[in-house]
């Protein structure tokens, strides 16, 4: 998720804000479709070649996830019907942060709340970013090599756009905009701290090769977020805050925030067509804050 996104050192809250502004005015917009390193030399791969396996993982203010776009169509029930997880032979935690199972929202916060992933590294895939921003957890950041030289092959270019986000930041990022915003606004544009997937190394932000529609709603149409969305399964990624499903996930549309679930368990939910974590798990929506 964008969740604060302070990618290339530019705040893509405003942008955010008008948009948000712009439906709230009651005008219309036209439904959002759902983020590459170069293929080793001398070697003859398609995409679909490199896919990974199925694996398992190694093991005051607050800040908020960001707002993207919304309509006036229907919401979606904020209803969670009762896990399908069970099906999968292997199991993992909910609430530990080592985990690729872990389910952090705004009624779920991380424990310990300033939580350092032990096997930061920087994955070897394009970069629009630098310094911790570039660093993912080492199980992650395999699997987004994967995904950006199979999205290469495939004529699409992506770019690693915000990685990993410690606690630190995330609390100057946040604090940044309740003094800008007020609490309430800050709350929908940016995770409290403790409350980001981000801080995990599990997840991360695409941007389009070209650098279009950074963290902003059209990005969903750029080649990198479609084709992030129909193959990031393959590769155990799933869009972690899907289309018109804010009642349950808190937040709204991110075509560019891919969050690390396995390739087991991100192609299950592909094929059970089941678009949230916290329907899939089975745990309760998380609209707001308690």
């Amino acid at each position: 998720m964008c969740h604060s996104c302070v990618a290339g050192g530019v705040h893509s809250g405003a942008s955010r804000r008008s948009f948000a502004r712009f439906l709230a005015a009651g005008a219309g917009l036209t439904v959002l479709a759902a983020c590459t390193p170069e293929a080793p030399a001398g070697v003859a791969l398609s995409s679909s070649s490199l896919a990974p396996s199925a694996t398992s993982a190694s093991p005051s203010p607050v800040a908020v996830p960001s707002v993207e776009s919304t309509t006036a169509a229907a919401e979606p029930p904020a209803q969670v019907p009762a896990s399908p997880s069970g099906a999968l032979p292997r199991q993992f935690s909910l609430t530990d942060p080592a985990s690729p199972w872990l389910v952090v929202n705004k009624h779920r916060p991380l424990a310990p709340a300033d939580y350092l992933p032990a096997d930061l590294v920087q994955p070897n895939v394009p970069l629009a970013v630098s310094g911790e921003a570039a660093l993912l957890n080492s199980t992650t950041a395999a699997a987004a090599e994967a995904m950006f030289a199979a999205a290469a092959l495939d004529g699409v270019s992506m770019t690693l756009a915000s990685g990993y986000r410690s606690y630190g930041t995330q609390v100057a990022t946040y604090n940044g905009y309740v003094a800008a915003r007020g609490l309430a606004d800050a709350d929908t544009a940016s995770a409290r701290p403790g409350y980001s997937e981000h801080q995990t190394g599990w997840s991360f932000d695409i941007g389009d090769g070209g650098g279009a529609c950074g963290f902003q709603p059209c990005f969903a149409d750029q080649p990198a977020a479609v084709w992030a969305k129909a193959n990031g399964h393959r590769f155990g990624f799933v869009v972690r805050y899907p289309w018109m499903f804010h009642p349950i996930t808190g937040y709204y549309y991110e075509p560019w925030h891919l969050r690390y679930i396995g390739v087991e368990t991100a192609a299950d939910m592909a094929n059970r067509g089941i678009s949230t974590v916290e329907e899939y798990f089975g745990v309760e929506a998380a609209p707001g804050y308690p």
